[in-house]
């Protein structure tokens, strides 16, 4: 898993000027006992190792549940699930989506924590202004489903 990029052979290319195709996933999963602490862990952690990866995204956390955009290659976004998987902290890992994506949709995050805001009525509101603008409708309406669920 540790192995470069150059060693790992070639790279699918999508034919515009040589680029990588990118891929983008977006995953849900039960943490019911993690505590606040250990949710700035995974982020610190993620905010830490995903550039040298090439991943982006955001993350939601509601209590219990997880919700995560991750996109890079998707060489790299296999190893990485492969990871979140083995990771005793959560369960009932489900694929929602996954797509080729042409451009990243969070191309300056790491791994942004997006809150869900205390107040029910206050919830689509903000999420909906703190979401990328190139996010795909129908994954903000995952999004936005998931924040009103808690």
């Amino acid at each position: 898993m540790g192995t470069s990029k150059a060693r790992r052979g070639a790279i699918k290319r999508d034919g515009k000027a040589g680029r990588p195709v990118l891929s983008q996933y977006l995953y849900i999963s039960t943490a019911p006992t993690l505590a606040r602490d250990e949710v700035e862990a995974i982020l610190a952690t993620s905010a830490r190792n995903n550039p040298a990866r090439g991943i982006t995204g955001l993350l939601l956390y509601n209590g219990r549940n997880f919700l995560q955009l991750i996109e890079g290659e998707e060489e790299d976004l296999v190893a990485l699930m492969l990871k979140i998987t083995e990771d005793p902290r959560h369960s009932g890992i489900t694929l929602l989506d996954r797509r080729s994506i042409d451009e990243r949709t969070c191309p300056d995050w790491a791994m942004k924590r997006v809150l869900i805001a205390e107040s029910i009525a206050n919830r689509r509101e903000m999420l909906d202004a703190e979401l990328p603008v190139g996010l795909a409708p129908e994954l903000r309406k995952m999004i936005m489903n998931f924040a009103v669920l808690n």
